[in-house]
């Protein structure tokens, strides 16, 4: 899987990684490879399923939708 990440330079030294697609997904690093790295991480974390969310309610509905 491939994501856009926004790699900038932050005013106080080092990157701040944000990622569009995931809001709330940021992350930092002292080098552009340290705040790759620690992108990444976050990604990885921010598309991890929690358990709740894989076992719904007795009485919910599963619905796929179209966007």
């Amino acid at each position: 899987m491939n994501i856009k990440v926004v790699l900038e330079p932050s005013e106080e030294g080092g990157y701040t990684a944000i990622v569009p697609g995931l809001p709330g997904c940021i992350s930092e690093g002292d080098t552009r490879e340290e705040a790759l790295a620690n992108i990444k991480e976050a990604i990885q974390l921010h598309l991890e399923p929690m358990d709740d969310d894989l076992l719904p309610s007795p009485n919910a509905d599963v619905v796929e939708i179209a966007v």
